[in-house]
């Protein structure tokens, strides 16, 4: 299907989306881009100054082979070295010119500017950049007629998400481009007659019935051989749970932390519900208002159809992973979802990842910490069991007594 490998590991915007790997480059048509040097410049070592210095070098290598010639040889030899000494100075204060000009030019700005508004003049003309390259792919004409394309609000392993605007309405909107590489999979959904990226047929799935506020939604979306672009919502203002905590001083108290995990265990459950399994449930894949405390799921990028049959291969982030896939290779869809619930709640209330001591002490029962109740030390427990089998239902957890202030 035309995909195409690439690493796994952080990329800038210039090394892959500046110019797509399906159009080649075209030659320019801008002579000033074709040509670096000024027009007032001659090209090293072509033209009269560079002849003018190599006759300065030969006439002196010439003179100390004897007396023969002292008189009129002298007078054209200080001749030619008081020329090329002539061109010298006059490069020299050319080259002096220029650097002043450049160095004034420079220095000019509007009355009002700053550097935050430098730095904002250079985004945009960043942004221009990657529009006209983006634009010049003949297969997201349907994009860039229906969408406008904004700054960078982040970036991954294989894709970038864009800030944009829907034209017809002017809704935000977050606009995703994927690269597609050999490991990427298609596979078919109902409705859908033609196999699609995961992560597209998963976000689909997601929504699939009414409407579940705490999951990203799927606006439009494109597919072609090596990429495709997912249109989702854009809530604003928003950030990741990473910066959320970090804004707070690190941690956050027991009463939003019930907040949110609510708001969490509630969209990891509707995923199931649904057939999906996210497989990443994380602080980064957590969006939070920063005006209505609303959570959004997103990134269903290392998910997979949900199945009753246990998995052998784990595509989420290691910290968050179950413990039964590394003693046994394997793990069942919901108790690792609850697993990764159990790390997401207890690094927004410890602000750190729990380490093997505070594992011991939540199976033996002894695990506290000053300021947080009993009913909410008893949840962890439930989700943080190394027993899979021990640890709480996806579907009870919003029923369990720590919840039921903000039932």
């Amino acid at each position: 299907m035309g995909q195409r490998v690439t690493k796994v590991s952080p990329i800038t915007v210039g090394e892959v989306y500046d110019q797509h790997p399906s159009t080649p480059p075209k030659p320019s048509t801008n002579t000033e881009l074709q040509h670096p040097h000024p027009r007032d410049e001659s090209p090293v070592g072509g033209g009269g100054g560079g002849g003018g210095e190599e006759g300065g070098e030969e006439q002196g290598g010439e003179g100390g082979g004897g007396e023969e010639g002292v008189g009129g040889g002298a007078g054209e030899e200080r001749g030619e070295e008081g020329g090329g000494e002539r061109v010298k100075e006059k490069r020299k204060r050319k080259k002096w010119w220029r650097r002043l000009r450049s160095f004034f030019r420079a220095g000019k700005k509007p009355p009002e500017s700053s550097s935050g508004q430098r730095e904002q003049e250079k985004q945009q003309d960043q942004g221009q950049k990657r529009k006209v390259a983006w634009a010049g792919r003949s297969s997201d004409d349907y994009i860039f007629s229906r969408y406008t394309i904004g700054d960078r609000l982040g970036k991954g392993g294989c894709g970038v998400v864009y800030e944009g605007r829907r034209l017809n309405d002017d809704l935000k909107v977050a606009l995703k481009y994927v690269m597609k590489t050999q490991h990427t999979e298609c596979i078919f959904i109902p409705d859908h007659p033609k196999p699609l990226p995961k992560e597209i047929a998963l976000t689909i799935l997601a929504n699939k019935g009414p409407s579940v506020p705490e999951i990203i939604r799927l606006l439009d979306w494109t597919d072609h051989p090596d990429h495709f672009v997912m249109v989702l919502e854009c809530p604003s203002p928003c950030e990741n749970l990473v910066k959320f905590i970090r804004r707070h001083g690190g941690r956050l108290n027991e009463e939003t932390t019930r907040q949110i995990m609510w708001q969490t265990a509630h969209a990891a459950n509707m995923c199931h519900l649904r057939g999906v399994l996210h497989r990443d449930v994380k602080l980064d894949n957590l969006l939070i208002n920063r005006e209505t405390s609303v959570v959004k799921l997103i990134d269903f990028g290392c998910g997979d159809i949900l199945r009753r049959t246990p998995y052998r291969s784990y595509s989420g982030t290691a910290m968050y992973s179950p413990p039964e896939y590394h003693s046994r290779g394997k793990y069942y869809g919901g108790p690792a979802t609850v697993w990764s619930l159990g790390i997401v709640m207890f690094t927004m209330l410890c602000g750190r990842f729990p380490n093997d001591y505070d594992l011991f002490l939540l199976q033996c029962k002894h695990w506290s910490k000053p300021g947080l109740s009993k009913e909410c030390c008893d949840l962890l427990r439930a989700l943080l069991h190394e027993k899979p089998s021990r640890r709480l239902g996806l579907g009870r957890i919003m029923s369990h007594n720590w919840f039921k202030v903000i039932s």
